[in-house]
């Protein structure tokens, strides 16, 4: 474990002791100066991303000078976390990165210009303490959250102390008749200190009975005292505080003590025991652990705890505190009274509920439940690498590419096909990334391979026609677009391949919703087939669910950067019986396909195509086609959409059992008739596991074969794929 110091050593001998000393509790120091610290510390940590965490924004007083500040405040940020880093780096060592308080909403976080930075050295570590995890460029991440407590017994043991018996006896004392209400808060901005002082004042001010028999004692711990903003808080509480002594009080007594400094640690225990009412009004907090601390010392007294809603201790303590939300002055107003007339069994109840969990949920406990949670992390993490497939054997590859005699190649676009995009956020290349453009050192390699007449290509894509027309209509190959909705040879028509059983009458009301959408995110876009930019994917997906698809019979497959809808059971994988039955028929095929090479960056949903190959699955999956011969009139020109294939191929046993096919119907844009079809029943594959490669681009979560990392490593393999093409070699297929 790496440890700050927490103290300056600047001399070489204190150091070496200090690393003696924490080296028995397993400890490594790591010895900052102190312009590392004030840059780091005090300037990124305490001005950029705490205000930033707590809702606040960033610095706003001169926004010139910020940006200066910040990129040597971030310079510094890095270098003293290099720093620990490079104190026990070791690539196998488990990294556990916890932060002490709720992550910012996507809204807050992407005003910060270090964003993407940030988040991928977040995703290093093995464990983020914060679903079931995150994948970043095929590393998962466990995401989970640990609230954390305190040392409850030793807060416990000190009421036990004679210094602190006597410290109360005297509270009680100082304060005897009157019901004592204690905050205890750094003087800061998210506290809400002016909020809570307002609520009593409006209390005193509807509750005239109780302005003598209550006293709010008010601990304000300073903190960032040359800060403007801060000095402007010290002001205005002081200000608000002497209006209500000089309304409410006399001359021998205040409704509120406020101190500008902290109390020692039994000074506070004692301060916690005679508290009747605690008030934590938080605007926006971590945790509070002032809230665990006064439950831990009310075992005798069992105080009520007035809780802020914004204060990450609701979620643990909200069953047996009152909780408020601080910015409604009049509410918790009306809970400081509700509080003070509580009844003795309800305190008791509420009470008992909140010190069980408190005694329970203990620093030790999170640090022992982190620690663990990192171990299980880890293990998990190397039974996945194990199942993590290996790189493809691209000279194995090929050499069984030349061998074959009747070739597929099915090929996925975006991410496997695509030009390179910078993957660091940059608008710019967000909108290159829309802009979907085929690499362009693809367009050799791509010619050869489709000029060979024993090589079949069919390009597979969720992208609209449009795009994959724009992108390869050039070249002589397939193009099965929308997920292999529709389908075309380049120098053919296009033709749907959708089952005619599909209810598509969910599609115009969705439409409605996606364009609405679109219309109000910049960059997005839409597509014929539903796709959509991420900015707002969660409103998108709420509207969908409680509006056109609610009852729908409907697939929502969420991308890294998309959501699309789509009909049950529609999915890649599907299409394929569907699209082969059309390829073996448009090229009178008559030589079984003995080899099959298919790469993507397919989502979870579409990955069925890889596993529709698969020589070792069930025969039953492998499709021998059964084919209709066009009539006459068949050549007519049909608008896209109109012709369709046989919704449904016929299948057969691997090894040549009969099979038959029914009558499939035929549209074209003059009239719609009925084919009566010449039946063909043979195997299209006779596919060997050795001759069969299924690849995943980017991936590492894959049902695919085999691995390749990135469009590049991609163009590579298919440039030497195409340099054992021969072009015009006679065909037999």
């Amino acid at each position: 474990m790496d440890w700050m110091a927490g103290v300056n050593v600047p001399d070489e001998v204190g150091q070496k002791s200090l690393t003696k000393a924490l080296a028995e509790k397993r400890c490594i120091p790591v010895f900052l100066d102190e312009e590392i610290v004030h840059q780091y510390y005090n300037g990124y940590c305490n001005n950029i991303l705490w205000p930033l965490f707590h809702y606040l924004g960033l610095p706003q007083e001169d926004r010139l000078a910020t940006t200066r500040s910040f990129q040597s405040q971030f310079a510094a940020y890095k270098k003293a976390n290099q720093m620990f880093a490079d104190v026990e780096y070791n690539s196998k060592m488990k990294v556990g990165w916890f932060l002490h308080t709720p992550f910012p909403s996507s809204e807050i976080h992407r005003t910060l210009p270090s964003r993407s930075e940030l988040l991928r050295s977040v995703l290093a570590a093995d464990l983020v303490g914060k679903p079931e995890g995150v994948e970043d460029q095929g590393k998962l991440t466990r995401v989970a959250a640990f609230p954390i407590g305190i040392d409850s017994e030793r807060f416990i043991r000190a009421l036990e102390v004679p210094d602190v018996i006597q410290h109360m006896k005297e509270l009680k004392e100082r304060f005897a008749g009157r019901k004592v209400m204690l905050g205890v808060d750094r003087l800061d901005i998210i506290k809400g200190i002016p909020q809570k002082i307002l609520a009593f004042e409006k209390f005193l001010e509807e509750n005239a009975s109780w302005r003598d028999k209550v006293v709010l004692l008010q601990i304000a711990v300073p903190t960032r005292t040359d800060v403007p903003e801060y000095q402007k808080l010290t002001s205005q509480v002081h200000e608000i505080v002497g209006r209500i002594n000089g309304r409410f009080g006399t001359l021998t007594a205040a409704p509120i003590h406020h101190l500008d400094r902290s109390l020692d640690f039994y000074a506070l225990c004692a301060l916690y025991a005679v508290t009747d009412v605690a008030l934590v009004t938080s605007l926006r907090d971590g945790m509070n652990l002032v809230s665990y601390e006064f439950v831990a010392c009310q075992e005798a007294k069992k105080g009520v705890l007035i809780l802020s809603e914004f204060a990450g201790a609701a979620q643990s303590l909200g069953a047996g505190a009152i909780l408020v939300n601080p910015w409604n002055i009049t509410e918790v107003a009306a809970s400081i009274g509700q509080a003070l007339n509580m009844s003795s069994e309800e305190r008791e109840k509420r009470h008992r509920h909140n010190f069980h969990h408190v005694k329970t949920h203990t620093s030790q406990e999170w640090a022992e439940t982190f620690v663990s949670e990192l171990n299980d992390t880890v293990i998990e993490a190397q039974l996945r690498i194990s199942k993590v497939p290996p790189e493809l054997p691209q000279n194995d590859a090929i050499r069984r590419y030349s061998k074959s005699t009747n070739r597929l190649l099915i090929l996925g676009f975006n991410a496997t096909l695509t030009e390179p995009v910078d993957n660091q956020g940059r608008r710019g290349d967000q909108i290159k990334e829309m802009d979907l453009n085929l690499h362009p050192e693809l367009k050799g390699p791509l010619k050869a391979l489709c000029s060979d007449p024993n090589t079949t290509i069919v390009v597979l894509s969720g992208s609209s026609r449009s795009v994959l027309d724009k992108n390869f209509g050039e070249y002589d190959m397939w193009l099965a677009a929308e997920n292999g909705m529709f389908l075309r040879l380049t120098n053919g028509e296009w033709m749907t391949t959708m089952p005619e059983h599909l209810n598509m009458e969910w599609v115009d009301s969705v439409k409605h919703v996606f364009k609405y959408f679109t219309e109000r995110t910049p960059r997005s876009h839409f597509e014929t087939h539903i796709e959509f930019g991420r900015l707002q994917a969660r409103d998108l997906l709420q509207h969908l669910w409680t509006g056109p698809i609610s009852n729908a019979s409907v697939d929502v497959v969420q991308g890294s950067r998309s959501v699309e809808v789509r009909a049950v059971g529609v999915t890649k994988g599907a299409a394929i019986d569907r699209i082969l039955g059309e390829i073996v028929h448009s090229k009178s095929m008559t030589t079984p396909i003995d080899y099959v090479l298919c790469i993507g960056h397919f989502l979870g949903k579409d990955e069925d195509v890889y596993t529709f190959f698969e020589p070792e699955l069930p025969s039953d999956i492998i499709p021998a086609i059964a084919r209709p011969r066009p009539s006459s009139d068949s050549g007519t020109k049909s608008s896209p959409g109109d012709r369709k294939p046989p919704s449904k191929s016929t299948h057969s046993k691997k090894h040549g059992s009969k099979s038959s096919s029914s009558s499939n119907s035929y549209n074209n844009n003059k009239a719609s008739q009925r084919l009566s079809p010449e039946k063909i029943s043979w195997n299209v594959l006779e596919l060997k596991g050795e001759n069969y490669f299924s690849c995943a681009v980017g991936r590492t979560r894959t049902s695919a074969r085999y691995l390749l990392g990135s469009p590049d490593d991609v163009v590579c393999f298919l440039e030497k794929l195409a340099d054992t093409t021969v072009p015009n070699s006679s065909s037999s297929s």
